[in-house]
């Protein structure tokens, strides 16, 4: 199905792995983002910002949730607009004030996120001003319990962030950690039906137009996990691997294994979930697993191919 075309003004800056998408509103009288991708690739997200906006600052920047890839470029951001004002999704936000780089799962996962700042959080339940249009706030547990997706109602257009991907949607954290929310997921899924959107822009991919078809694929990706939680797990962890390997892109096995052995949420899994086998040896197989699916090669060295 071809993709509604988005109103003028609105601009999808489609980004690679590591960040996730931004979105650049400026067909109002303030300019407004919707998340900034991940720190390694701030230098680029300046300059897709300035290639849009030009001498015009960048007013409002706006996180459907504080993952390392949607705010990593959030501190450079505040760097080049020094008056532009930061809205986060509320869970988090003493964590940030504090900066708490645990508590926000940076450190735990072996991820980096500049200290930011924030002026406001995101009220789901609210309206807000996206350019010359008004979007809804909309709660969206799962992925992350704190998470946003945002809806504009004339258009039926749904920034999803990670609750819903062309593919499926993104690795449910809380179950890693012993709490249960694929229920979450559920609930989240059956939301956004309810909202039924016409166009759909992810926060990882193209953007996409909304079928039935895209929830059930969803809908069986979640009802895989529930049937069996280790295979969600096993995705996770890989995914964390895989994370990290397109940010070094090359690295010794050695090195890359020992980074990986002293990473909490390693630990945790490994802990939690495969506790009767070593980790060295669990590590070493989730890499060869990759290593299989075309993720990397191994040759005495990993090298990612992203």
């Amino acid at each position: 199905m071809s993709v509604p075309p988005l109103p003028a003004g609105v601009h999808v800056f489609e980004r690679g792995w590591l960040s996730a998408n931004s979105i650049l509103f400026t067909d109002g009288d303030q300019s407004l983002m919707v998340d900034s991708g991940y720190c390694t690739h701030a230098a680029q997200t300046l300059s897709l910002v300035e290639s849009v906006l030009e001498s015009r600052p960048l007013d409002i920047l706006v996180n459907t949730h504080l993952h390392s890839d949607h705010c990593g470029g959030n501190a450079a951001l505040q760097g080049r607009y020094p008056a532009m004002q930061t809205l986060i999704p509320p869970g988090q936000a003493a964590h940030v004030a504090d900066w708490d780089p645990v508590a926000l799962t940076y450190s735990p996962t072996g991820q980096f996120c500049p200290r930011f700042s924030f002026d406001k959080t995101l009220q789901p339940g609210t309206r807000l001003q996206f350019g010359s249009s008004m979007w809804e706030v909309h709660a969206a547990a799962g992925h992350d319990p704190h998470s946003l997706v945002f809806f504009e109602p004339r258009n039926r257009i749904l920034i999803s962030a990670d609750a819903l991907w062309e593919n499926g949607f993104g690795v449910v954290f809380p179950e890693l950690e012993g709490e249960s929310a694929f229920s979450e997921v559920a609930a989240t899924l059956d939301m956004i039906e309810r909202l039924a959107p016409t166009t759909v822009i992810p926060g990882h991919g193209r953007v996409f137009a909304y079928t039935p078809e895209v929830l059930a694929t969803a809908r069986q990706r979640l009802n895989a996990f529930v049937k069996n939680p280790l295979r969600h797990v096993q995705h996770a962890a890989k995914v964390l691997l895989k994370f990290k390997l397109l940010e070094v892109q090359r690295q010794p096995f050695d090195d890359f294994s020992k980074w990986a052995l002293a990473t909490p949420y390693f630990v945790l899994i490994q802990q939690r979930f495969f506790a009767d086998m070593p980790a060295p040896a669990w590590i070493a197989q989730l890499c060869d697993e990759l290593v299989k699916a075309g993720a990397a090669e191994r040759d005495g060295i990993y090298i990612c191919n992203a």
